[in-house]
């Protein structure tokens, strides 16, 4: 009973991984069939004797294995000898002879001829190099979600290379071990998914993509080496990049990487080369070209992928952009609020090794929502509190409101998936205590689930980064005195609120990591609320010049505190 228990179990969590799974198991599936397609030419198109090239035999060779004819071959008019099945056309341990090669070559052009076990070996070889892949991808920890469409392009891009590698090979101009790296696209294909998508998926594609060429190659180890190097050293290039000009010098430098790559596999090997120059020529072209197309192709794969690359980011952090103007214009403290939100979360994220353009840029634009009903959100209040005409659950409804706005806006301006989660996140599915308090003094029935965002918890470090400095930046505005040290106490409490209300239960941040974002929050703020010294003469324009007096120098405790906690609460809450 307790085994059909088990196996029931078993069964229940292979269907839900399955359910969960189904679109990249489908792409494996599809990327695998398109693979044993090209396997399949390149095998029947190949000059093979039992799984083994004509070019591994030559006149005067000592065999060191016996091939016998698998079938009847006739002769024909340009080739007039004749095969007999079962006849033995090389025999181990003796001498090739002219009249044994010619049965060789005569073997390995018959059209009638295919190689069942080399098919079958690299049939198999594809179909581990793919479960090796989804496996990877299912289970490291990439901090984010894996996109379909970024699987979709990694498959797409590896059967390229294999594809190129294959027949490639098979011309007279790049049958050289040494001249086969110059056709490859695995460094263009690298660039693009390093930049489109960051550095362990590139370096894995790396990983998947040299593996693809060894087997292509029928198992060549220079081409294999060369383009492992090569992808390795583009995606460390392209590690740090920020405009799209630096492509430029990512592509001298990845062509000076290539010829320094070719240059030491060529002295490895000890191969005395005829055709060396070309083919380090070859190489420099290949890594330079690799750069200037990644550039070309880099903006429209960016908008049909909707990718937070770091050009595409970069072009979001413009303030200048319409989006952010309009914020400026119409919220002018939510724009101001937003944008010390964006230091803190960049700040942090940068402590903690998370990404740090993604949370100042998610931060730039978590509260667009708010542009349309501006005056209902106390930092852009200048006079009454449009709260105080209205019940609480209206209230709360307006408030709740501008997190599905600020969604749909994005949407709209086809803003990444990275930095639509961090608006749809950074509120969670916390309570609004405010309006709830108020609620229920008026009625103690009343659920607080009416007062809860609508969200979802964070579900990655930088969406995480971006809700802790959203509320620390507006609580810290109510403190008096805002000390270091007293910074330090309320930030705690306000991180412990958050984890209390399980708000952190789906990142991955670590107590080490709030420590650290911690600190990186008190420094900044601590920095922001610093004292200033008073001028001398200094006037103050609201003390009362009735006596002819001069104006009072002003108390500058009594001027920072705020006094409307109901503002605070609403600025807080929303």
């Amino acid at each position: 009973m307790k085994k059909d228990n088990d196996d029931r179990g078993f069964a229940a969590v292979c269907t839900e991984y399955i359910k969960k799974h189904w679109r990249v198991i489908l792409l494996i599936v599809a990327g695998y069939i398109a693979a044993s397609a090209l396997n399949f030419v390149n095998v029947a198109t190949s000059q093979t004797i039992a799984s083994f090239s004509l070019d591994d035999f030559e006149i005067g060779q000592i065999a060191d294995r016996d091939i016998i004819a698998p079938r009847n071959i006739a002769a024909t008019f340009d080739n007039p000898i004749v095969i007999q099945k079962g006849e033995r056309i090389i025999h181990k341990g003796f001498a090739i002879e002219q009249e044994n090669y010619d049965k060789l070559r005569k073997l390995a052009e018959s059209p009638a001829y295919f190689d069942y076990r080399k098919f079958l070996n690299n049939e198999l070889f594809l179909l581990v190099l793919g479960v090796v892949w989804f496996l990877l991808f299912a289970f490291l920890p990439f901090g984010r979600k894996i996109l379909l469409s970024e699987s979709v392009l990694q498959v797409v891009f590896s059967l390229f290379i294999y594809a190129a590698a294959a027949f490639a090979l098979k011309t007279a101009s790049f049958s050289s071990p040494y001249m086969l790296p110059v056709i490859i696209p695995s460094a263009f294909c690298t660039l693009l998914v390093a930049i489109l998508y960051g550095q362990l998926p590139s370096v894995l594609f790396c990983v998947l993509a040299a593996f693809g060429v060894y087997n292509a190659t029928g198992w060549a180890l220079i081409p294999f080496l060369y383009t492992i190097l090569s992808c390795l050293a583009a995606t460390n290039i392209v590690r740090k990049i920020e405009r799209r000009i630096d492509m430029v010098i990512a592509s001298l430098l990845l062509a000076l990487v290539d010829i320094v790559c070719m240059i030491v596999l060529i002295v490895i090997d000890n191969e005395s080369f005829q055709r060396m120059p070309i083919a380090i020529a070859g190489a420099a072209f290949n890594g330079f070209i690799s750069g200037i197309l990644a550039l070309g192709f880099l903006t429209p794969l960016e908008l049909v992928l909707n990718t937070a690359s770091v050009f595409r980011l970069m072009d979001l952090s413009d303030l200048n952009n319409p989006t952010m103007r309009r914020l400026m214009l119409r919220a002018s403290g939510t724009y101001t609020h937003s944008l010390m939100v964006a230091q803190l979360a960049e700040s942090a994220c940068r402590e903690i090794g998370a990404n740090s353009l993604v949370a100042r840029v998610g931060a730039y634009y978590h509260d667009i929502g708010k542009m349309d009903q501006s005056e209902y959100f106390v930092e852009n209040q200048t006079g009454t509190n449009k709260h105080d005409d209205i019940n609480p659950s209206l209230s709360v409804a307006v408030i709740k409101s501008h997190v599905k706005r600020g969604v749909e806006k994005a949407h709209q301006m086809h803003l990444p998936e990275q930095i639509i989660n961090i608006i749809a996140e950074h509120h969670g599915n916390s309570v609004i205590s405010y309006f709830y308090n108020a609620a229920k003094e008026k009625d103690p029935n009343v659920s607080p689930e009416e007062f809860r965002y609508t969200g979802t918890p964070p579900t990655t470090r930088e969406s995480a980064v971006v809700m802790l400095a959203d509320t620390v930046e507006a609580a810290c505005r109510t403190l008096e005195n805002p000390s270091a040290s007293r910074l330090d106490k309320f930030i705690q409490m306000l991180f412990n609120a958050k984890v209390e209300h399980g708000q952190l239960d789906n990142c991955d941040l670590t107590f080490r990591d709030m420590s650290k974002i911690k600190g990186a929050f008190v420094q900044l703020l601590a920095g922001y609320y610093h004292n200033r010294i008073e001028y001398p003469n200094q006037k103050n324009p609201d003390d009362d010049k009735k006596d002819g007096r001069e104006n009072k120098v002003p108390d500058k405790k009594g001027d920072d505190k705020i006094s409307d906690k109901k503002s605070d609460a609403g600025k807080s809450n929303g």
